[in-house]
């Protein structure tokens, strides 16, 4: 923290922020940890263990936390590093205190409050938002196994980065707050109008077209046969009549 002291103005309120948090989080716990790079403060790695009860409960996740220069006026950014079936890795997933949504995000909110969140909702449905995957059980058991050896290049292996102490109790503020907290898209699902099918009689009209454009051809295919034949027909009576008169003149 004293190299980062040095290198950032510690007037500013952002600065002044996240060196508060990083002192409030300094100690691991049994739930999650997290900290700033030593080389840039605006950039946090985390770990957090799988909640108890789910499919994750044996899996340990580590990502990575992007806040914006203007924190905590604006939110941060998560990024899962570690496989778990149910956010994509390496790609800024989408909750309502996340970069996705700066109109819902609190400047009372912290990156613990993010935290918290993030354990709470890796549970719930996908719902289809930015980020998100909906992997079977079966395979989310097994990946959780897998995370447990999962190793961080910048923090080496995670499941040496929790401790055995236990986390503070979530105040009422905070469980507030997590009430508060949904995933993108959640309202939206539930207000998005039904996707409209295509009317029927648009396909029908399609055929309806073809059918005429066929019997367009048809009559006209006919109406050829008939003028070839009767020109056939034509020119086998002049021949004829011609004959007839040749033959009368030589009598």
């Amino acid at each position: 923290m004293a190299e980062i002291s040095e290198k950032y103005n510690t007037k500013c309120p952002g600065v002044k922020r996240l060196m508060r948090e990083a002192i409030e989080l300094a100690e691991a716990t049994e739930e999650y940890c997290a900290r700033p790079l030593e080389d840039n403060l605006f950039e946090w790695h985390f770990t957090i263990q799988g909640p108890k009860g789910t499919d994750f409960e044996d899996g340990i996740y580590h990502g990575r936390i992007l806040l914006p220069k203007e924190y905590p006026m604006h939110p941060p950014h998560i990024i899962l590093l570690t496989p778990n079936g149910r956010f994509e890795v390496n790609k800024k997933i989408c909750l309502s205190i996340s970069g996705h949504h700066p109109e819902t995000w609190q400047p009372s909110w912290s990156i613990r409050t993010a935290l918290l969140a993030l354990i709470a909702f890796m549970p719930t449905p996908a719902e289809g938002t930015i980020g998100s995957i909906d992997y079977s059980p079966a395979e989310r058991k097994v990946l959780a196994k897998k995370s447990r050896t999962w190793s961080c290049s910048e923090c080496g292996e995670i499941i040496n980065l929790l401790s055995s102490t236990a986390a503070k109790p979530i105040t009422e503020e905070e469980q507030s707050v997590l009430n508060q907290i949904a995933f993108k898209g959640e309202d939206e699902q539930a207000s998005k109008p039904p996707v409209e099918e295509p009317a029927p009689e648009i396909e029908t009209q399609v055929i309806e077209s073809s059918d005429n454009t066929t019997t367009f051809l048809d009559q006209l295919t006919e109406i050829l046969v008939a003028l070839l034949v009767g020109a056939i027909g034509i020119f086998i009576y002049r021949r004829w009549n011609t004959h007839q008169t040749t033959t009368g003149d030589d009598m």
